[in-house]
């Protein structure tokens, strides 16, 4: 098989884009997959890995459709993984626990969904057994290692399904959350991670953590790719019976009002001092993006959600996972990870009584109700965690530090909350930041609107002119960074555009004297943090500044250096040539020059 290049950050938009200009296929996407997971098998993201006779059956079946077939699945080609507490057909479940291990005869329904919609499954990922964990580090398959800095901990319990998308192992993969592991390792490994409200989608074929509190999640490169994937995997199911069906559409408005906690987060760790700058930054992002958007930026009291949270662990709530896992436990005790028995366990607590249950259940419903009325078309934000810890750290605390994992998640599910995790800058250039948005589970609309604002003030646009176009050599260098392509436009006609003696050769854009027309280029939409490793990139004498319009506008674009291209009397230095004339790199080319 031709090798092709396929870019290291998978996206569903991306793929489609290159199905639908030829440059790849869905077996191209699978064989670098196949070549990932083998480079980076030390980092323990996989149980079953990616391979040949894994994907096959799903190519072939993709390849089989035609074109109007193909037409009809809004996920076709798209590679995703599979948090191995979830059933896939025909696949061991193992939720971390060998010795639990069964083989489905059906697929998950949202499984089901997502391969019926055309996406291809390339493996079961690691996880915190059972599903009971912040860390990424309580399995006997090994410890899942961050995909930035791998001495760190990924986060846990989704651990593999985070770092199989954050290495471009897939375009996006499923995880579960039940006190916030499908958005801790999505913070940790710079990932968007999106909790759907309880019910919205099914848990049928899903080993239950917390069963009236589980939910799947998506983890992806971006929050229009957990749209997309949404899209497909919510809307009830009558095998499910937590499933719920949402009458009320969600409309994509800006909220009324931006809560932000009252009082300083607690942060922790080594890097506690760097979390707490990156949360500063956050809350003045934040801040622009409400005034920006019309609403209220105000700070909340949020004590009273930490009070909540600790019913999940340290209350009655914890014999819900004693009441589908005990009798296993109970037999298999030294097949389970120890500290995982340890939590299990817990909820078998003699102390704990039915009138323990019912209370917590009226704490629980009343603080429902509390959150119901402060996020009626709002929104509350957090840090997603406020640190991190080596993994050698965690091993020797495995408790304290998984605790603090989940200070500003743990609340979540037992207030009926939709959220979603974003990129929020960095700590360092090793360690990501992410920010949690929360809402009303009837507010999904909502809550994505806010998201999408601040993720889009930390977005630039850049506008390119030659190889770094589509089609040209430089172009998959975008790709890999994740840039969106947002058309095509022209200058104002005030350029002058050179041929530069390079290999490949580069065109160079001079602002200069007025000229009949502009120049053709091409808008991406790309992160600020991307754009800086592009701009790190480019050698001299081209650089980076502002290139104004047709229109008006400006955006961040490749210029030249005068002297580079002309001499000190306008002449033209040898070797470079001016095609000005032409309006474009691609006609220059096109035309063979």
């Amino acid at each position: 098989m031709e090798n092709k290049f396929v870019p290291e950050h998978l996206t569903i938009a991306g793929l489609r884009r290159a199905y639908a200009n030829g440059g790849l296929s869905p077996r191209d996407v699978a064989s670098a997959i196949i070549d990932r997971a083998g480079e980076s098998a030390s980092y323990n993201v996989w149980i079953v890995a990616p391979d040949w006779d894994f994907v096959n059956p799903y190519l072939e079946a993709l390849e089989n459709m035609g074109d109007d077939e193909r037409a009809q699945k809004p996920l076709w080609g798209i590679p995703f993984a599979v948090k191995d507490n979830i059933d896939l057909a025909g696949v061991p479940t193992t939720a971390g626990c060998p010795a639990y291990a069964y083989t489905p005869d059906c697929s998950a329904t949202v499984v089901a969904k997502l391969i019926d919609a055309g996406a291809f499954p390339v493996g079961k990922t690691n996880l915190d057994q059972f599903a009971t964990g912040l860390v990424g580090t309580r399995s006997p398959y090994g410890e899942c290692n961050n995909a930035f800095d791998p001495a760190l901990i990924s986060g846990g319990s989704s651990s593999g399904s985070a770092v199989a998308v954050a290495l471009g192992m897939a375009a996006f993969s499923l995880g579960t959350d039940t006190a916030g592991s499908g958005r801790v390792p999505a913070a940790l490994n710079g990932l968007v991670g999106f909790k759907p409200p309880l019910g919205s989608w099914s848990t049928t074929g899903v080993v239950p953590a917390c069963a009236s509190l589980d939910c799947v999640t998506v983890f992806a490169r971006t929050l229009d790719d957990c749209e997309t994937v949404d899209a497909v995997a919510s809307g009830p199911d009558e095998t499910c019976a937590w499933s719920r069906k949402f009458d009320c559409p969600s409309v994509d408005t800006f909220p009324r009002t931006v809560y932000v906690p009252c009082d300083e987060p607690r942060f922790y760790g080594d890097f506690a001092e760097e979390y707490r700058a990156a949360w500063h930054r956050a809350l003045v992002r934040l801040e622009d993006a409400a005034r920006a958007n019309g609403a209220r930026f105000e700070r909340v009291d949020t004590q009273w959600l930490s009070d909540i949270a600790s019913i999940l662990y340290d209350g009655a709530w914890v014999a819900e996972r004693w009441s589908d896992l005990g009798p296993f436990v109970a037999e298999h005790a030294d097949d389970v990870f120890p500290v995982t028995r340890t939590i299990l366990e817990s909820g078998n607590r003699p102390d704990l009584s039915a009138a323990d249950a019912f209370a917590a259940y009226h704490t629980v419903s009343s603080a429902r109700a509390r959150a119901r009325a402060l996020l009626f078309d709002a929104v509350l934000v957090m840090p997603t965690a406020g640190g991190t810890f080596t993994r050698d750290e965690v091993r020797a605390d495995p408790i304290r530090t998984n605790s603090l994992m989940g200070l500003y998640t743990n609340h979540c599910n037992l207030c009926d909350l939709v959220a979603v995790d974003v990129p929020a800058g960095e700590v360092s250039a090793k360690h990501p930041f992410g920010i949690t948005f929360f809402s009303s589970s009837a507010s999904q609309g909502v809550l994505l609107s806010a998201a999408r604002a601040f993720s889009e003030s930390n977005e630039v646009t850049v506008a390119v002119c030659g190889q770094h176009m589509r089609g040209f050599a430089l172009h998959p260098q975008l790709e890999d960074l994740g840039a969106e392509f947002l058309g095509k436009a022209t200058t104002a006609p005030v350029y002058r555009l050179f041929a530069l003696p390079t290999d490949p050769v580069k065109p160079g854009l001079l602002r200069g004297a007025q000229a009949e027309t502009g120049i053709d280029v091409e808008l991406y939409r790309m992160s600020v943090a991307s754009f800086g490793a592009l701009v790190s990139s480019v050698p001299a004498p081209l650089g980076f500044g502002s290139v104004e319009l047709e229109d008006g506008s400006c955006a961040n674009g490749f210029l030249v250096e005068a002297c580079a291209v002309v001499d000190d009397k306008g002449a033209v230095v040898p070797g470079v040539r001016e095609i000005t004339q032409l309006g474009s790199f691609t006609t220059f080319m096109d035309a063979g020059c």
